[in-house]
């Protein structure tokens, strides 16, 4: 009976559907805008509840798709976009032969009937990788909607489903959906000069305001079906290992990294020692040449960042992997990276020295209480948990660091340790990103490269850049 009352509504505003929207074109371009940070030209694209298409025609994407329950809404969708491909389905029954990057769900969900059966259906066209991108209203609202309905401001519709944001992602879960990414946006839904800008940019995005914001945005990927780890052999990985006068560590990063996954390659990156760092790298490449696949260059440019990005230039590996040639990091402990991304837990592995106690001398306590706050910081400004954002250790898919490095010029080359690159890149491909601790150990050779006043003046700077890139746009 619900589900009539929708068909009936939609069918008889098909015709009025894109003039009523261009009333609130502000709030709707919003979620154009905010859906196509993530979208790339090269994602393929399914909207389900397209209605007449405006949207799906101003999103990203190289393949984009449509389905509605209302043959109305289709017609006038095919009028209007002969270029895009469009078919009247109905969400819990999706039939289409093809499987899709992106898969969204524009402010619809409160029109079905039964929300898990819908989400079941969208499974039959994801890949393993496709996210799911789901709007809709925050419940706090209901009230002032329905105001406005009543005074003629908003179409009044058919009673809808009214969730929140813990409902969206159990509904998710029990369909074997993981929803790993949240936000909300937009206090001011209309346009008004100035100060919707200041309200929407900045105030909306301040702790207890946001949650009083209009959108309620929920980013999904299928759940893994995780995998036996100690038996997953499907990937190759590439172990790059930047090394600036670390020459008595060089044998002990060989000797001391286990064999994991499909195949391990080490490459070693040494730029501008002043010890006889290179040379003790090429000794040992020749010493194990036979037990262990070793490449070693040398960089041209200067910082670990510029080091990680050649060096990841010439990696073969499936997975990416730093490992720092302090050994602060234990190379014992990348196995438990490779399970983790192997086992599709996440997409992008930070470690964190901040989780575990450390041995005594291992970061000095104003370096740690400093990073602890800049987590916090920078775990708000990314919408996902990340406590120590300068650990040398970080995994992802050559597949997605590919992806990354062609989003590169919205962020710009200016991370001397490229660690920032990174999570931000990650960010910007809405990867699932999860800290994975480990035992942070004291130096046993050299000195540290790390400045804490010059570095944490560079923290400072990356929180002012990330605020402006991710949060305040």
């Amino acid at each position: 009976m619900q589900k009539k009352r929708f068909f009936d509504f939609f069918e008889q505003w098909a015709a009025d559907y894109s003039r009523y929207k261009k009333r609130f074109a502000y709030y709707w371009n919003d979620i154009i805008k905010f859906t196509n940070f993530f979208i790339t030209e090269n994602d393929s694209v399914l909207e389900i509840g397209c209605g007449v298409g405006d949207s799906l025609a101003a999103w990203k994407g190289c393949n984009k798709t449509g389905i509605d329950f209302s043959p109305a809404m289709i017609a006038e969708a095919r009028k209007k976009y002969p270029e895009l491909k469009f078919h009247v389905m109905e969400a819990e029954n999706i039939t289409l032969d093809e499987k899709f990057d992106v898969v969204i769900l524009s402010n619809v969900i409160g029109y079905f009937e039964n929300i898990i059966d819908v989400f079941t259906s969208v499974k039959k066209v994801c890949k393993p990788h496709t996210r799911v991108y789901i709007s809709y209203y925050n419940f706090l609202w209901e009230p002032i909607l329905h105001i406005g309905e009543f005074f003629g401001f908003k179409r009044k519709t058919p009673v809808q489903n009214w969730l929140s944001i813990h409902d969206i992602k159990n509904l998710l879960y029990l369909a074997d959906f993981e929803a790993y990414h949240s936000t909300k946006r937009v206090l001011l839904p209309f346009h008004i000069p100035i100060l919707s800008y200041i309200v929407n940019r900045y105030l909306a995005k301040l702790p207890i305001l946001n949650s009083l914001c209009l959108n309620e945005f929920v980013f999904a990927r299928p759940m893994p079906h995780f995998l036996n780890a100690e038996e997953n052999t499907e990937f190759s990985t590439t172990v790059v290992i930047p090394a600036r006068n670390e020459s008595g560590n060089i044998e002990n990063a060989i000797t001391r990294l286990p064999e994991f996954g499909r195949h391990v390659e080490i490459i070693f990156i040494e730029g501008n020692s002043t010890d006889d760092t290179w040379a003790k790298i090429q000794e040992m490449q020749a010493k194990y040449k036979h037990s262990h696949d070793i490449k070693i260059m040398q960089q041209d440019g200067k910082g670990k960042g510029d080091a990680v990005r050649k060096a990841y230039q010439a990696a073969t590996g499936d997975i990416l992997m730093i490992l720092d040639a302090d050994l602060t990091v234990p190379p014992e402990e990348l196995p438990k990276f490779y399970k983790a991304i192997a086992t599709r837990k996440a997409e992008f592995i930070n470690g964190s020295r901040l989780i575990y106690p450390m041995e005594k001398r291992a970061m000095r306590p104003l370096n740690t209480l400093a990073n602890k706050g800049f987590g916090i910081v920078f775990s708000w400004l990314l919408e996902q948990n990340i406590k120590d954002t300068l650990c040398g250790t970080k995994v992802m898919f050559r597949k997605d660091y590919e992806k990354l490095t062609k989003n590169r010029s919205f962020f710009g080359d200016f991370d001397p340790f490229g660690d920032f690159d990174l999570i931000f890149g990650a960010y910007k491909l809405n990867l699932k990103i999860i800290d994975l601790p480990i035992r942070y150990q004291e130096r046993i050779y050299g000195d540290t490269n790390i400045s804490r006043f010059r570095h944490g003046f560079l923290l400072l700077r990356m929180v002012i850049f990330a605020a402006g890139k991710l949060k305040f746009w």
